[in-house]
């Protein structure tokens, strides 16, 4: 085998900082998690599980998340493998209703493919499946295994899976399940997750492990070698964390309020906040969350840890910034019962509040999972949100999330740039398994890396001795 030689210190593909004097990382690693660099990969096709749930209505919103699995991909071809891809896109299967809807123009791995193509100079097949309406994709046509043997005689430079969502099997815990684990197993001779961002126990990050020698990919190593330094962080520390729905969040943020020194709320988890708080009515908040909220309420009088951004901006409609339909308020004039309609954005002019500077500048660690407006229309208070944590260049500066880094691309190119290249920010792939990993306090008990754990272990895993 091909010995593994890491990049220079200070050095490594888009998006990774390697420190100086832990070039490969593996000190800061359970060592009995198995490595990409220890497989056998040899004329072995491996089946790469990364996370490039990247595209909306058919195109790529941010490169990033598969700019940072290209040394994996590097590292397979290098060494002899011959890769199939997958990825999940978007959310096809509806929960509630339990229908799980194919939409090959919206929720495709087509844009990913022609980057890697444009990119990589590699031609990838990806071969088609029967649909059935309404379920999705019951099985792995025996056709693809035309493509397997064109790949392993290197006509092709590599497969890529359709959408794994779309596969009936995936987000099932029954024989749908296992029946698409099995047939995904029966495809390659190695499996490898780079997808720190999917920490879901699903059939394509969790339960394939059950069938195939398995091994972390070069970017999920770097994500857990840097969530550490989230767990145990310079002080202060400040966190920033917005969401879409409270009850979702709830588990990961009252552990991150346990940990933090400062922290400060936005979307409608900040609105639940308030109206917990305050006793007001804020239009799209769940009488449920607000129940939930409460609780939060209480530690905080007690904490005084999170910082309230004291201007926010209503509005009379969800579908567009209309001129005299949109306002700004302030939390000063909330009184109980006091009704509002929609709060969409936080205001601008809060982080320009002493209070608020006070916070953001003192803080030595600093993590973003937040987009803090109603986008594309209200971004006004995320924009200047970004503006004034890159003002503290003393802190190390952790932002995490599709739509985090996505909306700080779209609004601070250069800064997102500078980011990119900056020893003193990192941008995590997957904001929500950041705040998973701090819910449960340790990064190796996430599942889809217990799993991993669990394999090296039934295989016989072992360091090589000259790593030891």
């Amino acid at each position: 085998m091909v010995p593994y030689v890491p990049y220079p210190p200070g050095q490594g593909k888009v998006g990774y900082t390697v420190p100086e004097g832990q070039e490969d990382g593996h000190e800061l690693l359970d060592p009995s998690l198995p490595l990409l660099q220890h497989a056998d990969l040899k004329d072995k096709v491996v089946l790469l599980r990364v996370d490039h749930n990247v595209v909306k209505k058919g195109k790529i919103m941010d490169q990033y998340r598969i700019e940072v699995t290209l040394a994996t991909m590097y590292n397979i071809i290098e060494r002899g493998g011959r890769p199939i891809i997958m990825t999940h896109v978007g959310r096809p299967y509806d929960k509630k209703t339990k229908v799980l809807t194919v939409r090959r123009n919206d929720e495709t791995i087509d844009p990913v493919v022609a980057y890697l193509q444009r990119k990589l100079h590699i031609k990838f097949a990806v071969p088609l499946f029967n649909v059935t309406d309404n379920e999705g994709i019951h099985d792995i046509d025996t056709s693809i295994n035309w493509l397997i043997h064109d790949l392993r005689e290197r006509k092709i430079g590599g497969i890529y899976l359709p959408n794994t969502r779309w596969f009936a099997g995936e987000e099932d815990k029954g024989e749908k399940m296992e029946r698409f684990v099995v047939q995904l197993a029966g495809l390659a001779d190695v499996f490898v997750n780079d997808a720190f961002g999917s920490w879901q126990p699903h059939a394509s990050t969790y339960y394939i492990t059950k069938y195939l020698p398995s091994f972390a990919g070069l970017c999920m190593q770097n994500e857990l070698t840097h969530v550490r330094e989230i767990l145990n962080p310079k002080k202060p520390f400040l966190a920033i964390v917005a969401g879409a729905k409270y009850d979702t969040k709830i588990g990961p943020l009252n552990a991150m309020y346990k940990k933090v020194d400062r922290l400060i709320l936005g979307g409608l988890i900040y609105n639940t906040f308030l109206c917990a708080k305050y006793g007001v009515k804020i239009r799209g908040v769940e009488d449920s969350d607000i129940q939930l909220a409460k609780e939060l309420v209480e530690d905080d009088k007690v904490g005084h840890k999170i910082v309230e951004l004291p201007f926010l901006v209503e509005s009379d409609t969800l579908e567009a910034r209309i001129e005299g339909k949109y306002r700004t308020i302030s939390i000063k004039d909330f009184t109980p019962g006091k009704e509002y309609s929609y709060v969409v954005d936080v205001d601008p002019s809060p982080f320009d509040e002493p209070h608020v500077v006070e916070a953001l500048d003192s803080a030595r660690t600093i993590f973003v999972n937040a987009v803090m407006g109603l986008m594309p229309n209200f971004w006004h208070g995320t924009s200047k949100m970004d503006e004034r944590i890159d003002c503290n260049r003393a802190a190390q500066k952790f932002f995490g999330g599709g739509d985090t880094l996505q909306e700080f691309k779209s609004l601070h190119p250069g800064l997102y740039q500078k980011a990119l290249e900056s020893p003193k920010y990192y941008l995590f792939t997957g904001g929500g398994t950041v705040l998973k990993v701090i819910e449960e306090g340790d990064p190796f008990a996430l599942p889809t890396v217990k799993a991993l754990i669990a394999n090296g272990k039934e295989y016989g895993y072992k360091v090589p001795t000259a790593e030891i």
